[in-house]
């Protein structure tokens, strides 16, 4: 394979990833006031609760079927006594289905991030930016889900896609692999990467954030006295 593909393939991925490593840690390490989801709930309920949850539900089966496809091997699933062809019937239908509620949800976002006049004036430059990236990086994703199997037939990623990417993790990434993989497929994973890369300067920070202290604190309890609620 020839340089172009090296870098997309071994060089870039890993660019984003040690971007997104040494981008927390400085993002840590000095703007830790700044991390957060940067709540405009106050500014705006009603599509902010119907996006976000469609959203993240939509989101927490699409990330889960990635995490199956890309890690778990085929020899594997065979072996489970489940079919190519039924392997591949459960992705896109599941897969399908999981799509297009992130992908609802996240327009809902979208255009309240950009219609919405108290939100836009709120809103980062990044703010607006990641949206875009998610919701191309979602379409991408249901295309190649839906319409490229529907067009160009069933494409067999587990013998491509997934091995080259557990090869990542083991820092021996076949580049080769990744040659004949068709273009829409390829757009979805670098951008992808892009989205990693950008990762600690956005807000999706927040994902890392578990409120601990707050499920440990002395609970407050409110008695009402004479008419009037006192903290005690």
């Amino acid at each position: 394979m020839d340089y172009s593909g090296q870098f997309a393939w071994v060089i870039f991925p890993y660019m984003m990833i040690v971007l997104t490593i040494v981008g927390h840690i400085y993002r840590y390490n000095t703007d830790q006031m700044g991390w957060t989801t940067k709540s405009s709930e106050l500014l705006e309920k009603k599509d902010l609760r119907l996006g976000s949850m469609l959203f993240h539900y939509g989101f927490l089966f699409v990330i889960g079927g990635h995490i199956i496809g890309l890690f778990i091997p085929r020899s594997m699933v065979t072996a489970a006594g489940i079919s190519n062809e039924l392997y591949h019937e459960i992705a896109i239908s599941t897969g399908a289905i999981a799509g297009i509620v992130t992908l609802i949800g996240l327009w809902i976002l979208t255009k309240r991030r950009f219609t919405n006049k108290r939100i836009i004036a709120t809103s980062s430059f990044t703010d607006k930016l990641i949206l875009i990236l998610l919701l191309a990086e979602v379409l991408l994703g249901i295309y190649n889900t839906l319409f490229h199997n529907l067009i160009f037939g069933d494409y067999y990623y587990r013998e491509t896609i997934s091995p080259w990417f557990r090869g990542l993790f083991v820092f021996a990434p076949n580049a080769k692999l990744m040659a004949d993989v068709p273009f829409a497929f390829k757009l979805h994973i670098l951008l992808a990467f892009v989205i990693f890369g950008l990762w600690p300067f956005t807000r999706l920070v927040h994902v890392w954030s578990f409120p601990i202290a707050y499920m440990k604190r002395t609970r407050m309890i409110y008695r009402r006295r004479c008419g009037n609620i006192t903290e005690k």
